[in-house]
């Protein structure tokens, strides 16, 4: 079973791996040994999911997802299949977690009275500093 989070878990019947070769340097290694792995989840044919789950998980990984309901995750970091296999479903687990996480709602918050007046205040003793200033350059006072 491969635990989502507290409330969900997905059988791993559910999820196929394909194995490729990865690009990139390593040399030889990368020539011969496919250890590039491609997880698969086929959303639309999931018991595991309530139609809520798969609409926000359809919306929220749009990219990800191809035209016929299958949810894809690459993983190509590491040298050796079972490492790149871990990787991948580390990200479908991360991915699909993330994906189900409810936004809370913003509260409606109000600006503190005291708030409001310390900057009209602010503004009113701006405003006496520049009224000053141009009050001296008119008598003479600046220094000519």
């Amino acid at each position: 079973m491969i635990v989502i989070n507290a409330r969900l878990t997905i059988p791993e019947e559910e999820v196929r791996f394909t194995f490729s070769r990865s690009g990139g340097p390593g040399g030889q290694n990368v020539n011969k040994v496919n250890t590039r792995v491609t997880l698969w989840f086929d959303l639309e044919a999931s018991p595991s999911l309530t139609l809520e789950q798969k609409d926000r998980i359809r919306r929220r990984l749009a990219p990800r997802i191809n035209k016929n309901g299958v949810l894809r995750v690459d993983a190509s970091g590491f040298r050796t299949q079972l490492a790149n296999r871990e990787d991948a479903l580390n990200r479908f687990v991360s991915l699909m977690a993330g994906a189900l996480k409810e936004k809370r709602k913003r509260k409606k918050t109000k600006i503190p009275k005291g708030v409001k007046e310390r900057r009209l205040q602010a503004k009113k003793q701006r405003g006496l500093v520049k009224k000053a200033r141009a009050r001296s350059k008119k008598s003479g006072l600046n220094g000519e």
